[in-house]
């Protein structure tokens, strides 16, 4: 069986890869003072260090940059360019003279895609960073009303990321497995890749989310219940770890449905897991479908202790939560958002010796 205990950090398995895979990476000498890269470059790939130090800082509020964080020989950074296609969020310069790495973002996802051990890892050092952001800097974010949002953003991430990380984990334990099938190793594979893709469509929602207007949609015409069964194929994984049962008291209808394949699963993923968190001790989730002229209805019960009359009138307003440990109110928010951006509407409601019942419709495609 793979060994994924904590003790095998995501440098010491990505030294070894580069060591087998030399042509992976480039090694460069920089020195004292130079500006690798700035804040808003484009994210290419990312880097390991073998020797001296990089100082990585961003703007603050005043004209001084902010120092976030210093490398030295085995760290690594830059990694966020390697989940989402995005700009550089940071400054990195080297301290000292120092020798690094660079291994292209295409390198590095077939590194990844190679070696579920390493893809661990590095989700591993990513939850524990974000970790780490939000224990050290919460009561200095806090200060400021958009810092206070990174925070929450730091802890929803680091909490949200736990499902998919176990998935990858179960999935890299089949692959180590001696004299395991062929077609065993396929499903692990296609499910590692699947979940590597859910995380990074979870990062590019919660970035959208920041972003002021309508955020960018691919809609196309869909067989509705054959995405409804590709989502809850995926779910019930994660629904059967935590002692609930995930059921369809009627089927979905085989309609086409405009939908972003891209963004609509986390509308499931986020409201069977809140109802999840609601049940610690186990119980169900049934799922409900009705088709009408114009919509499609679908309807997820739970058997949990229902909604809280306090919060019902702000249930789906960013932040807004209550009786969950890990909960930042963000997932309902971005539920509201991506059904509305589907020209859908979604309500919640509660009634006596029954659980949360969340609706959304979404419109026919004619």
């Amino acid at each position: 069986m793979a060994d994924l205990s904590p003790h095998e950090s995501f440098s010491a398995l990505l030294t070894a890869e580069l060591r087998r895979n030399a042509q992976a990476s480039r090694r460069t000498v920089l020195a004292s003072g130079h500006v690798l890269f700035r804040e808003g470059d484009i994210g290419d790939g990312m880097y390991l260090v073998e020797a001296g130090r990089i100082e990585i800082s961003a703007a603050g509020a005043g004209p001084e940059s902010r120092v976030l964080s210093h490398f030295e020989p085995g760290g690594f950074f830059g990694e966020m360019a390697i989940l989402e296609d995005q700009p550089r969020s940071a400054t990195a310069v080297a301290v000292s003279e120092t020798i690094v790495h660079f291994i292209p973002r295409d390198h590095a996802l077939r590194l990844l895609e190679n070696s579920p051990r390493l893809l661990f890892a590095l989700m591993q050092e990513f939850s524990a960073r974000m970790r780490n952001f939000t224990q050290h800097h919460l009561q200095e974010v806090l200060q400021a009303e958009r810092h206070a949002l990174v925070g929450r953003f730091a802890r929803t991430i680091v909490h949200d990321f736990k499902n998919p990380l176990n998935i990858i984990g179960m999935a890299a334990d089949v692959l180590g497995l001696d004299n395991m099938p062929v077609a065993d190793r396929t499903d692990a594979s296609v499910l590692i890749r699947k979940q590597v893709t859910r995380l990074s469509n979870m990062i590019n929602e919660l970035l959208d989310f920041t972003r002021e207007g309508r955020s960018a949609m691919e809609l196309a015409p869909t067989d509705y219940a054959g995405f409804i069964c590709e989502v809850l194929q995926d779910l019930q994984l994660e629904a059967r770890e935590r002692s609930v049962t995930l059921e369809t008291e009627s089927a979905p209808p085989a309609v086409l449905v405009a939908l972003d394949v891209r963004r609509l699963p986390h509308v499931f993923y986020n409201l069977v897991n809140n109802a999840i968190d609601f049940m610690p001790d186990g119980g169900r989730i049934i799922l409900r479908f009705r088709l009408a002229e114009r919509d499609v209805t679908t309807e997820l019960e739970d058997s949990g202790p229902g909604i809280a009359p306090e919060i019902a009138s702000s249930l789906f307003e960013p932040f807004a939560t209550h009786g969950k440990a890990h909960g930042t109110g963000l997932g309902l928010s971005i539920c509201k958002r991506i059904v509305e951006e589907h020209g859908g509407q979604i309500s919640a409601k509660s009634a006596p010796d029954r659980g949360a019942i969340f609706s959304f419709t979404l419109p026919r495609h004619n």
